[in-house]
């Protein structure tokens, strides 16, 4: 991990008022805050408007309800919880999505995006792979694909096992940071992808064996009429869990490695991604990991050291 700079005048803040704050808890109540009041704006507009704004307002109080509780309680179910709650969060704030986008943002990209994509080239990337379809193929892929929060969770699981929680705060601060990020971009370029807008170029279904069909529904029950292509929070996580784990370890690093190679091919061989998706998710991963440090600031006892491991 980059060397993070000097305290934020938050921790100041928290400290007067008894709260252990760290800034996980201030990029994902802002968050709250920042959609809080997109919600309000747009009230009549968005279904069951008044119970999210509810969500917003416990959210809040229970992210500083936790940082109270540190301050007083070091183990046990509340420590757990302390540390792991954005796992609750971010789901959350993602399913959020799919009320805000149809109801105040009433349009989509995907014909801008595909036509890029053509252009690029030359043909429809995910029209092209059918020639490529096969049942064991296409089931190995969407098993990967849905994987996925899995194996960006995972890191996280190594490091608290290992018992490094300042890494793993960090990690938790990344990630959080990676994945509202991407939220922010699907309110901003809602794109349902090509296997809604070229469906009627798909000559042929994608058909697996034994799970690809509960697989595929169970994701789509997930994720609801979601907007959710643009960038690609699949590529984008990914990639951050690829970083995360090349710093526990070069097997790990392997592993990861390979799993994105698998996760970025996956993503149009399933048509659920444009390419341009892909090269967006990329491209808001190198900056997350680029800005993260500068966000985080300085942890409580000092500096943080995380370089590649050589293990």
């Amino acid at each position: 991990m980059p060397e993070v700079l000097a305290e934020r005048p938050w921790s100041a803040w928290a400290r007067a008022a008894g709260l252990a704050w760290r800034p996980t808890d201030s990029l994902l109540a802002g968050y709250l805050l920042l959609t809080g009041l997109l919600v309000s704006w747009a009230y009549a507009r968005i279904p069951a408007a008044a119970l999210l704004l509810a969500w917003h307002v416990f959210g809040i109080a229970g992210i500083v309800a936790l940082a109270r509780s540190e301050s007083w309680r070091t183990h046990g179910t509340v420590w757990w919880l302390r540390h792991w709650y954005p796992l609750l969060y971010l789901p959350a704030c993602y399913r959020e999505m799919a009320l805000l986008i149809p109801a105040i943002r009433g349009t989509d990209y995907d014909g801008w995006l595909a036509r890029l994509d053509y252009r690029i080239w030359g043909v429809h990337p995910t029209v092209w792979l059918e020639r490529l379809h096969h049942p064991w193929l296409t089931e190995f892929l969407q098993l990967a694909y849905t994987l996925f929060f899995a194996a960006v969770v995972l890191v996280g699981g190594i490091l608290w096992g290992r018992r490094q929680l300042e890494r793993f705060r960090y990690y938790t601060f990344v990630i959080s940071l990676g994945f509202l990020s991407s939220f922010l971009g699907y309110f901003a370029v809602p794109v349902r992808g090509p296997r809604f807008f070229l469906g009627e170029l798909h000559e042929a279904p994608l058909r697996g064996l034994w799970l690809f069909d509960a697989l595929r529904h169970g994701l789509d029950w997930l994720e609801s009429v979601h907007y959710d292509c643009f960038p690609s929070g699949h590529v984008a996580m990914t990639l951050i869990a690829w970083w995360g784990a090349a710093r526990l370890s070069r097997r790990w690093s392997r592993i990861y490695a390979a799993y994105t190679a698998v996760m970025v091919f996956s993503t149009v061989y399933l048509r659920y991604h444009y390419t341009v998706d892909l090269l967006a998710g990329a491209l808001l991963a190198a900056a997350v990991l680029a800005v993260a440090p500068r966000l985080y600031g300085k942890p409580p006892g000092g500096r943080v050291s995380w370089s590649p491991s050589s293990a």
